[in-house]
């Protein structure tokens, strides 16, 4: 792990064969028992950057990618819906990388993106692949999972990786980059306090969708990356909330 700055904390830790986590930990007086905020760097011929960070928090992020490779380099800037977490700093990203683009669901740039990016969206239909020449990876739309009727993810066929967004959100600064300890105790601990999903009658069967893939790390956005049996882990949350 290598920390991009000392005074947020800010790290960057390679979870998967060129998958880099960029963490920012959140102290407990903006959340308590503190938070974290997970961008992923996936490296190849035309990377891809999977959500933007909060609009606040890009220049730690920008530090953050600038120590993995050049940020010219970038070639897409994905996300699982349209949140501030996610694609707050959508914008800025673009400034900075004059070949990105932002990569999305249909649902997504139909509504929001392609309004308010400042270049038009890659609209991704379901099991659409893009391969960045490193990372083949597969769209998956997921409406409503866990919130957000544009939501959807990324599955990287390469390296076994779902990057999952905001499912198995952990509490705390996400000290371990990534981890094979239990993570849906506390996710679920977590979404007791805050539960931030839609409850959609077809949440069991997307989460079945994404089990399918047989994910072996999970790319969480708060709190560690996951490494084990992603199907049974998904199936599990699926009994969770159904």
């Amino acid at each position: 792990m290598v920390t991009t700055n000392r005074e947020s904390g800010t790290n960057v830790h390679e979870v998967a064969d060129g998958i880099y986590r960029i963490n920012t930990p959140m102290p407990p007086s903006f959340i308590p028992g503190g938070f974290s905020f997970n961008q992923y760097l996936l490296a190849g011929d035309e990377p891809l950057l999977f959500h933007t960070g909060l609009r606040k928090m890009f220049p730690l992020t920008l530090e953050a990618v600038r120590a993995v490779m050049p940020v010219d380099r970038l070639r897409y800037i994905g996300f699982s819906h349209f949140e501030a977490d996610e694609c707050g700093a959508l914008n800025d990203w673009l400034s900075v990388a004059p070949q990105a683009q932002p990569v999305c669901s249909q649902v997504a740039a139909m509504v929001s993106v392609n309004d308010y990016a400042d270049k038009p969206a890659r609209a991704m239909g379901h099991q659409e692949v893009l391969d960045t020449g490193g990372h083949r990876l597969t769209w998956l739309d997921t409406p409503h999972l866990p919130h957000g009727w544009e939501t959807g993810y990324f599955f990287d066929e390469t390296t076994r990786t779902l990057l999952c967004g905001d499912l198995f959100t952990q509490p705390g600064v996400g000290e371990k980059a990534i981890t094979e300890d239990d993570i849906l105790e506390p996710s679920e601990a977590s979404r007791a306090e805050m539960d931030y999903f839609s409850h959609s009658k077809h949440a069991p069967h997307l989460l079945e969708l994404l089990a399918a893939t047989e994910p072996t790390t999970l790319a969480c956005m708060h709190g560690s990356a996951w490494k084990g049996d992603g199907a049974g882990l998904l199936r599990e949350l699926s009994s969770r909330i159904t």
